[in-house]
């Protein structure tokens, strides 16, 4: 592992008063969940727009859930891994203000993060497609593990509340995710790729704004050139080891 990037992070984080942290599946990786855009992830054998877009789900919400089932196995075996850890100990410093994440794991809450922005959704609670009626997720969750499809009592399917593809995101939680974004002075960008629009572009506002850029991510992204340090290591590894540097410095 380079030190002497690990030592710029920690000095960035050092200085830093309103550090955001924008994350991706690849933080989740180390936990055993599985990511979708690497060379072995789930786009790689499987269509978006076939399993994972609202249109489909609308069409044939079975088979949203016969792809979805291994995947949410996972999830639920999953606990935090150290890069979670380190995040929410960096929130416990009060120098992290906010997670942004595209995750839906909920790894973050668990690992003690208490100001996490979910933009891609969550599995705490689902809704129905014909009629809106939400209702907790956990009594479905159930369900769905022994492949039964979930219906409302109207006669419509239960949809976990996650963003699929042709949807949105959520209004309210982007505004605060990209406020948290254009008033931070760090940004530290881990385990993903930015290759999701509008979360791809959600960085230029920070560095507009003259932020420090922090990259972990194994993978090359399109602003490596534009960043502070870059890290191409496992987070898993990178991001204590910038906490532990920064805690030497403290």
């Amino acid at each position: 592992m380079d030190q002497a990037a690990i030592a710029q992070a920690a000095r960035i984080l050092h200085g830093a008063r309103r550090a955001v942290a924008l994350t991706g599946a690849g933080i989740s990786r180390p936990s055993g969940i599985p990511d979708f855009r690497s060379a072995s992830g789930l786009w790689a054998q499987h269509d978006p727009t076939e399993v994972a877009s609202l249109r489909s789900f609308q069409t044939n919400p079975q088979r949203f859930y016969d792809w979805f089932r291994p995947l949410l196995e996972h999830m639920l075996a999953a606990h935090p891994n150290p890069a979670h850890l380190a995040l929410a100990d960096l929130e416990r410093q009060a120098t992290l203000q906010a997670v942004i994440t595209q995750n839906i794991d909920g790894l973050h809450q668990r690992a003690g993060s208490r100001e996490v922005y979910e933009l891609h959704g969550h599995l705490r609670s689902a809704t129905c497609i014909a009629c809106g009626r939400q209702v907790p997720a956990t009594p479905l969750i159930e369900r769905m593990r022994r492949g039964e499809l979930p219906y409302c009592a109207c006669g419509g399917a239960f949809k976990p509340d996650l963003v699929l593809f042709d949807e949105l995101l959520p209004r309210g939680l982007f505004w605060l995710a990209q406020h948290a974004i254009e008033s931070c002075d760090a940004l530290i960008i881990a385990g993903t790729s930015l290759a999701v629009y509008p979360v791809s572009d959600m960085p230029l506002s920070a560095l507009q704004r003259g932020a420090a850029l922090i990259i972990v991510n194994k993978d090359e992204t399109y602003l490596d050139q534009r960043a502070d340090v870059v890290l191409h290591e496992d987070v898993a590894l990178a991001l204590p080891a910038i906490i532990a540097e920064l805690k030497r410095e403290t």
